[in-house]
C-alpha cells in the first residue's frame, strides 16, 4: 500500500468512521425513530431462526467484547498478569470458539434471508448486504488466527493494540503501527470501519438499544380475550 493511502486508511478514515456513526445514530433517532429497530421477521417464518439468531448473537457479542479488552488494554497493564505469547493463544481459542459458533448462526440467518421466500419478500437490499459484510468481516477474523500461528510471540497483536489505543486516544502516528502487517489484518480493520461506517444507516444501529430493563422487568400478564355476547349489552 502506498504511504498516503495507509495515512489516510487508518489514521483519517477510523474517525471518519466514528463521527458517521455518531452522529448519523443521533439523527435517526431525532428523525426517524420508528425506524430505529432490529426489523426482526420471525413472524413471517421462525424455521432457523432461534438457533441462527441466538448462536449469532452469543458469537458476535463474545467476539467484540474481546477485541474491546484486547485491543484497548495497554500492554503494560496486563503483562503483570499474562504474558503477550499467553495473551494471543488465549484470543486464538477464544477466537476460534465463538467465531465458530457466530458464523454457524449467521449461515442460518443468511440462507434464510436469501431462501426464504416470505422472509426474502419483506426485506430489504440492505439487510442483506449487512449481512453478507458481516460474514466477510468474520471470515477474514477467521483467517488472522490462522496467520496468528506464524507468530506465536505476540508482536502483530501488540501492533493492533497500539494502532487501537492511539485513534481512541487521538493521538498521531496510528498508522505507522499497522503499515508492516499482513494485508488480511488490514482489510479486517478496514472492514470493520466500514460497517462502523454504515451501522447507522443499517438494522445495526440497534445496538445502540441495549435492553437492559429486561433484566429487572416484571412478567407481561395476558388475559383471554372475552367472548362478545350476541345480543350486545343490554341498555
Amino acid at each position: 500500500m502506498s504511504e498516503s493511502f495507509n495515512l489516510f486508511a487508518f489514521q483519517v478514515y477510523p474517525y471518519i468512521a466514528l463521527a458517521v456513526l455518531f452522529i448519523g445514530s443521533w439523527a435517526r433517532y431525532d428523525r426517524a425513530m420508528y425506524t430505529w429497530r432490529t426489523g426482526s421477521s420471525q413472524m413471517l417464518s421462525s424455521r432457523g431462526m432461534r438457533i441462527g439468531s441466538n448462536m449469532f448473537h452469543l458469537g458476535i457479542l463474545a467476539i467484540l467484547g474481546g477485541h474491546l479488552v484486547g485491543l484497548l488494554t495497554p500492554h503494560s497493564v496486563y503483562e503483570h498478569v499474562i504474558t503477550a505469547p499467553q495473551k494471543q493463544l488465549l484470543a486464538m481459542v477464544a477466537g476460534g470458539i465463538f467465531g465458530a459458533v457466530c458464523l454457524v448462526g449467521l449461515v442460518i440467518l443468511l440462507v434464510r434471508r436469501l431462501f426464504n421466500p416470505r422472509v426474502r419478500a419483506t426485506g430489504t437490499t440492505g439487510d442483506t448486504v449487512v449481512l453478507v459484510l458481516l460474514l466477510a468481516q468474520l471470515l477474514l477474523g477467521m483467517y488472522t488466527i490462522v496467520l496468528s500461528t506464524q507468530h506465536m510471540d505476540g508482536s502483530v497483536m501488540i501492533l493492533l493494540g497500539e494502532w487501537a489505543q492511539h485513534i481512541v486516544t487521538f493521538r498521531g502516528g496510528a498508522a505507522d503501527f499497522i503499515t508492516d502487517v499482513h494485508w488480511v489484518y488490514k482489510a479486517h480493520v478496514l472492514l470493520g470501519m466500514t460497517l462502523i461506517l454504515v451501522a447507522p444507516f443499517t438494522r445495526l444501529v440497534h445496538i445502540w438499544s441495549i435492553p437492559v430493563s429486561y433484566l429487572w422487568r416484571p412478567y407481561q400478564v395476558v388475559r383471554r380475550r372475552q367472548a362478545t355476547l350476541r345480543y350486545g349489552p343490554r341498555n
